[in-house]
């Protein structure tokens, strides 16, 4: 068992949580380093984190008969393309631009961003999954039993989803500003 997996782990190791002790997460607001970039790239891993909520709430409400078929179908098309799309391109810039740029600034911290790239990998994996359910879902909803019957799985699978994003997205905010406050942002170029 590999506990540095994102289905394995409950955070980073402490060794590479060291600049998190220099720039802990409830000062970040008060540092002049976190405008810019920094605020906007938090404000990405927020919208991520609201697409989801948003979509686990919406398949909650189609469960309970608090919604339509239609207007439920409707809102998981648009919301998870927008989530499906707008994480697949949020990992290809960090993976490509921002994380190698990174990794050099403190050479402590550098296995985290290893890992990091590792959880993108898994995510992908998820994403696949998602959008696999997601379109089997949409298919069905022409046929209210098995569509029924698919929407509690469906809601079991963004539940886990949200449980591992959330880690994936603390992990690297955990890792990524603190590092980005200490030396700042890198040249996006």
């Amino acid at each position: 068992m590999d506990t540095l997996a994102l289905a394995e782990r409950e955070k980073l190791p402490d060794a590479l949580r060291v600049l998190l002790q220099e720039y802990p997460r409830d000062m970040w607001e008060y540092d002049p380093g976190l405008d810019g970039l920094v605020r906007f790239w938090l404000d990405r891993h927020l919208m991520f984190r609201q697409l989801l909520e948003t979509m686990q709430d919406g398949t909650k409400a189609l469960l309970d008969q608090r919604v339509a078929i239609e207007v439920y179908v409707q809102a998981l098309s648009r919301n998870g393309g927008m989530f499906v799309n707008g994480l697949h391109e949020h990992h290809m810039i960090e993976d490509s631009h921002y994380f190698p740029k990174l990794t050099v600034l403190d050479e402590r911290i550098a296995k985290g961003f290893e890992i990091l790239e590792r959880d993108h990998h898994d995510i992908d994996a998820l994403l696949g999954d998602f959008v696999s359910l997601a379109n089997e879902l949409i298919g069905l909803a022409a046929s209210r039993d098995p569509f029924e019957s698919a929407v509690g799985g469906f809601h079991k699978d963004l539940q886990k989803m949200a449980r591992l994003l959330d880690r994936h997205l603390t992990d690297e905010e955990e890792l990524v500003v603190p590092v980005i406050l200490k030396y700042g942002a890198p040249d996006p170029g």
